[in-house]
């Protein structure tokens, strides 16, 4: 028997002489599976507390030769926005850490412009059979869909970037949507006369925008800033449904066309690089433009002096958090605190080189 297995069993072996029962029934606990009674297993818990007990997962995973299969299913990058590059470059930072111990992780890309995309892969999944799931739910009602049947199927799942509060997720790791619109207006305080000559137009930019959408919890903590303060500008807004820049071109063209004298322009996402492209290319820079998400598209025209500020929320620990908790859910039994929201960072061209998503 090698050393590591003896220590494990001399381990399990001492709680079980304390606690006055079977090898088996402590294995029980520590596997917290059912059978046990809670004045036992209290016991059993305390007396692993006071030997500060940990046991060898690396030893017994590969003992056993149980390999554990999540399944990761985020949008894919696109060249409108790279944003899904960094949840990404997160997963696979904690997928080298965990590997060694029997975790698979296999990732499912969706088109986030598509919601049959994204059906096809939840439908896929399910068939590959795989014990829990981090997930990007992009698609409201999709995604409901979705976790009923992780729920139907007993598959644990946890949420980034964006919340299902009601859906029973093991946790979620993202940002406060309404308080991130709230910090976007804040700033703009600053910036722009309290006059309603002084107008602010508010751009969404997501070909599914529907009225649970995440964009819109941005949406509302914005305007609410605005109503808590008794700001007098007029805020337009405008839904940009198809996120090519030749559509968000024509858009802005026309609500230019109605309003020439915009002040200030808040773009609810990553998308804030197409409306700076707008500006730019038409003479405008003498709006101020805060949007969201440290990419490289983006930092070119906060260095350029074109984008104001940037709203960004570390991504890429999105991504290693939630497969960190999924990893000690499933193999350790350690819950995670329910909502995890990210730092609300505002990044400008005096910082933009010592941060890191």
């Amino acid at each position: 028997m090698k050393i590591t297995e003896e220590k494990e069993l001399t381990g399990v072996k001492e709680i079980a002489r304390r606690a006055e029962v079977s090898i088996a029934t402590v294995d029980r606990v520590l596997h917290n599976r059912q059978g046990v009674s809670i004045k036992t297993k209290n016991k059993i818990l305390s007396i692993i507390a006071e030997l500060d007990y940990q046991p060898n997962i690396l030893a017994r995973t590969l003992a056993s030769k149980k390999i554990l299969k999540f399944a990761v299913l985020i949008p894919e990058a696109s060249n409108e926005t790279a944003f899904w590059e960094a949840p990404l470059t997160g997963i696979l930072k904690a997928e080298e850490e965990i590997k060694r111990y029997g975790i698979q992780i296999d990732k499912y890309f969706f088109d986030q412009n598509d919601t049959s995309s994204f059906v096809a892969k939840t439908e896929q999944l399910l068939h590959d059979h795989v014990d829990g799931i981090l997930m990007a739910p992009m698609f409201t009602e999709e995604s409901i869909a979705f976790t009923n049947d992780c729920k139907r199927l007993n598959i644990p799942y946890v949420f980034i970037n964006s919340d299902l509060p009601d859906q029973q997720s093991l946790c979620y790791f993202g940002p406060d949507l309404y308080q991130s619109g709230y910090m976007g207006a804040h700033l703009l305080r600053y910036l722009v006369p309290n006059q309603a000559k002084n107008k602010i137009l508010l751009v969404n930019i997501s070909k599914e925008i529907n009225q649970r959408h995440h964009l819109l919890q941005k949406e509302k903590g914005f305007k609410s800033y605005f109503e808590d303060h008794n700001r007098k500008n007029e805020i337009i807004k405008i839904d940009v449904r198809q996120t090519d820049y030749a559509s968000v071109e024509r858009e802005m063209d026309q609500i230019f066309a109605q309003h020439q004298d915009i002040s200030a322009i808040f773009v609810s996402n990553s998308r804030v690089s197409s409306v700076a492209r707008y500006i730019e290319q038409h003479n405008k820079t003498e709006i101020l433009l805060i949007g969201f998400d440290f990419l490289p598209q983006n930092i070119e025209y906060l260095k350029n002096d074109v984008i104001d500020f940037l709203i960004c929320q570390k991504p890429q620990e999105q991504g290693y958090k939630g497969i960190m908790a999924l990893y000690n859910k499933m193999v350790h039994g350690q819950s995670s605190q329910q909502v995890n929201f990210m730092p609300i960072d505002i990044i400008s061209r005096e910082n933009y080189l010592f941060y890191h998503n």
